[in-house]
């Protein structure tokens, strides 16, 4: 099938509408993926099916397991190549997106793609985590936040709730042995005012594999000394 019937197929399997004005914004962005995918290692996924079901279809699949509402605040920590939150702006243009990306080339990617896609409201910041998450701009001040598949959750805990206001969500896009890694990070989670409210396992099209989404409510301020600095998370996890 061609790049748009996937989505289109795809979106009807998992009872996501895709609309045609999402398939031409969806169609740019992979139109820049292609063009600039060799010289800025964007995704090591190929071929159209493959790409709308790993990468575009995968965003989509959060809208599932969240009631995403009008004018939400989400930033996108690790966003890579845009995923998962350009097709989630692309689905809600209200939303008002922050794409965090620590590669100065993916930055420039993310850049064009946005202007490409004349996104509104849509920031894009070039730094860590670690870092970001200590400007008052952006500290606790998202109803949203998401990540897929930047590392375990015990790390990310610390990486991304930061970002999520009281009463948000942190939602982390995994694989089906996520399970495997939760417990080591609950302590993580709890530490950085968090309580893991559920998991959302949702089987994407065609045998493709399947999605666990951590959903991971924010139930208290995270203490000040967190996240630590740079590197610290990854190297020394709090579990």
């Amino acid at each position: 099938m061609e790049f748009r019937e996937v989505l289109v197929a795809g979106g009807k399997a998992l009872g996501i509408d895709i609309r045609r004005d999402m398939l031409d914004l969806f169609d740019l962005h992979y139109q820049a993926l292609v063009e600039f995918g060799m010289e800025t290692n964007l995704t090591s996924i190929e071929g159209r099916e493959e790409v709308a079901v790993k990468h575009f279809l995968d965003s989509l699949v959060c809208s599932k397991a969240i009631e995403i509402e009008d004018d939400w605040r989400v930033v996108d920590v690790g966003t890579g190549a845009g995923f998962p939150g350009i097709p989630l702006k692309v689905q809600k243009p209200s939303l008002v997106l922050t794409l965090l990306e620590a590669s100065r080339k993916r930055v420039e990617f993310l850049q064009v793609l946005a202007s490409r896609l004349e996104l509104t409201d849509t920031e894009v910041i070039w730094g860590r985590a670690e870092d970001i998450a200590r400007n008052e701009r952006h500290r606790e001040t998202h109803d949203l936040v998401v990540a897929r598949g930047v590392a375990e959750m015990a790390v990310l805990a610390e990486l991304c709730l930061p970002f999520v206001k009281v009463g948000g969500v942190f939602a982390a896009l995994k694989g089906p042995r996520v399970k495997d890694e939760l417990p080591r990070g609950m302590k993580a989670i709890e530490t950085m005012g968090g309580y893991m409210e559920r998991i959302e396992d949702i089987a994407l099209p065609w045998n493709y594999g399947q999605r666990s989404i951590v959903i991971i409510r924010k139930k208290t301020s995270t203490p000040e000394k967190y996240p630590r600095r740079p590197g610290i998370p990854a190297k020394r996890p709090i579990v």
